[in-house]
This record gives C-alpha cells, sequence and structure tokens, in this order.
C-alpha cells in the first residue's frame, strides 16, 4: 500500500504572488494590521531572513526591512482550497484533509512507479489549474510521505521505495518523528539521542525504559513501519472561533458583545454541518498569557444562537474575571449530535475545565 502527502507550497502567500506578478521574487509575508500582528505564511524569499508563520509581524519587519506584508483573504483561501480537493478526489481515492492547503491520498495497492507517477499527475494537474506549486512525498505510510513532502519543498517530489524508510529517516533529527516533541526531545538529547536511527537502533527494552507503553510504536515509527490509515471521513470533534484583541480588553460590556457574534458565527457552522452541540465553553488569555477555560453541558443540544450565547455568557461570568484585562476570548462547541436544534431546558450545568 502506498499513501501520498501533498503540501501547497507556501499557500497563502502563494495565492497572493499568483495574482498579483510584481510580487514575484520579492519576500512576501501574509499577515493582519493589528499590534499583535503574527505572520500567517511567508514566501521562500522571505525565510532566509527568518520570517516563517507564527513569527510576529514587528520581529519579521525587522529581521527583513524590504518585507512586503499583504492582508489574508480567507474567503479566497477557502474557494481555492475546494478547488485542490476536487482534483485530489477526482480519481476515487480516500482523502484525509489536514488544513486547507494539506491532505494524504491513499493510493492503495498498487506498483511503486504508478503511486509515483500518480502523485506527479496531481501535481501537475493543481499547477495547470489553480497556478499553484505543491510538493508531495510517497511513502508505504503516511508519517515518512509527510516528511518526504516536507524535505522536497518548494514545489518537489520525493518518493521512498518500500524497504528504504529506516535509511531515508535515519539521519533525520529525532524530533521529526511524529508524537516527539520539545522536552522529549531535549531528554533524548541529554542520552546521547540525537537522530531517528539512534531511536530505530533502540532494542525493545531501551525503547520501554524511554518512552514507557510507547516505546514498542516509536521504535516502529523511526523504523518506517507506520500502520495508520488514511481516514476519508475525519469526525468532527469541536467547532470554535476566537478573536486576539489588538488592546486588552476588561469592559464586560466588549467582551459580552464578542461572545454575541461568536455565538452568531458558531451557529452558521453548526447549521452548515448539519450538527447541534450538547457543550459550549469559554476560552480566555490573560494578560499575563495563562488561559483558562469554562464550559457548560446543555441538557439538550442546540444551534440557536441565542442559548449559545446565553451559555457562553454563563460561563465568562464563572470565570470571575473581576475587570481583569483579557488578550483573548474565543467560543468553542462540542459534543454534537445531528439534526435539528431542540427546545432550551432550564438545566444546562457549568463545569470547570
Amino acid at each position: 500500500m502506498f499513501v501520498a502527502h501533498f503540501d501547497i507550497d507556501a499557500f497563502y502567500a502563494s495565492v497572493a504572488i499568483r495574482d498579483d506578478p510584481s510580487l514575484r521574487g520579492l519576500p512576501v509575508a501574509v499577515a493582519g494590521s493589528s499590534r499583535r500582528a503574527v505572520v500567517l505564511t511567508a514566501s521562500y524569499e522571505a525565510r532566509p531572513f527568518g520570517v516563517r508563520s507564527a513569527v510576529p509581524l514587528y520581529r519579521a519587519r525587522e529581521a527583513c526591512p524590504q518585507l512586503v506584508v499583504v492582508p489574508p483573504d480567507m474567503p479566497k483561501y477557502k474557494a481555492i482550497s475546494r478547488e485542490i480537493f476536487a482534483i485530489f478526489r477526482r480519481r476515487g481515492h480516500p482523502v484525509e484533509g489536514l488544513s486547507l492547503d494539506e491532505a494524504f491520498i491513499d493510493l492503495g495497492e498498487v506498483a511503486f512507479e504508478s503511486a509515483r507517477e500518480f502523485a506527479a499527475a496531481i501535481r501537475s494537474e493543481v499547477l495547470a489549474e489553480t497556478a499553484l506549486t505543491v510538493s508531495a512525498g510517497v511513502a508505504s505510510g503516511k508519517m515518512v510521505a509527510k516528511i518526504a513532502s516536507d524535505a522536497c519543498k518548494p514545489n518537489g517530489l520525493l518518493a521512498i521505495e518500500p524497504g528504504r524508510e529506516g535509511a531515508f529517516l535515519a539521519p533525520l533529527p529525532v524530533g521529526r518523528l511524529w508524537g516527539i516533541g520539545p522536552k522529549t526531545q531535549a531528554r533524548l538529547d541529554a542520552v546521547g539521542i540525537a537522530t531517528i536511527g539512534d531511536v530505530a537502533a533502540l532494542d525493545e527494552a531501551e525503547a520501554r525504559g524511554l518512552f514507557g507503553s510507547w516505546g514498542a510504536q516509536v521504535r516502529e515509527l523511526a523504523l518506517g513501519i507506520d500502520r495508520r490509515r488514511v481516514e476519508s471521513e475525519r469526525e468532527t470533534k469541536s467547532i470554535s472561533t476566537e478573536e486576539t484583541f489588538e488592546y486588552d480588553v476588561s469592559d464586560d460590556r466588549k467582551l459580552l458583545s464578542v461572545l454575541r457574534e461568536q455565538a452568531r458565527e458558531l451557529s452558521e457552522k453548526l447549521e452548515r454541518e448539519h450538527l447541534c452541540a450538547r457543550s459550549i465553553g469559554v476560552k480566555i488569555k490573560r494578560r499575563d498569557f495563562s488561559t483558562i477555560s469554562r464550559q457548560t453541558h446543555l441538557a439538550e443540544p442546540t444551534r440557536d444562537p441565542r442559548r449559545i450565547f446565553a451559555a457562553s455568557r454563563q460561563c465568562l461570568r464563572r470565570a470571575t474575571l473581576a475587570g481583569e484585562p483579557v488578550r483573548l476570548l474565543g467560543t468553542r462547541a462540542a459534543m454534537f449530535v445531528e439534526g435539528d436544534s431542540v427546545q432550551p431546558s432550564l438545566f444546562d450545568r457549568v463545569s470547570d475545565s
């Protein structure tokens, strides 16, 4: 079985450059205009300066004074993403979307060269129909396919033959393994394990000693063995929306106004998904970046914006901010059931999380 991973190169920035050819060859970043804006995507010309996604915009400008900043256009990105995913799906293979610009495709039991040709054809079709380049990785498992597509960016194709997965992974930093975060990586560095090959060389007892019950699985991943299937229908577990304020907000009326607008937005999203929620929660990030959350479990599911707002307002009150400045405020819906909303109940309850 082969899996292909596709990733549109610098998606938001590439769309801006496609639609404004005068930007071609320049360091470009897509970012908002607020005081706390961060880079959403940067062109490859900007990246040598350290301009990458999630970097605060003011730091990006300091590092690259010639940086060209363009505002994001989410409706356009979503429309283009639908075009691209239509290309991914047109041959009938299972597709697992990871984001607007990234997906796995299950190629099934085909010959290695056929899998590589499939990926090349998809790349050509995306370029011809959207004028955007896409990098692709092909391998026997999802992790290796994704790492391969990352390795050949931008505008590349890298296919790893069966049996070569371990050799491909061996020299890479151990942090490239799925599930290895910065804290685990630091702990592994302390005992001399720096590469994926070092993990692959562990025996069963050593792997269990370092990773506990997950030892056997992480060792298999290091060897390039990945049994996870492409999930063509990923279950929606939660829907959320949030706003980071340009200046901290301590006015309750302003916070409630934001919650009311977020309730409307969530209601529209739930309507599109034909879902109702049994749980509504709020996320609050304070001035010191600490985060608290509260959630309400509803006795009856809903997508009524008035009920969503009433629940989120209740959660906000339970947070007892007492005028403390808020940096970010968000609303989340979860515990879904399909169908129409029902009558409100007087017996909704609030819990902390």
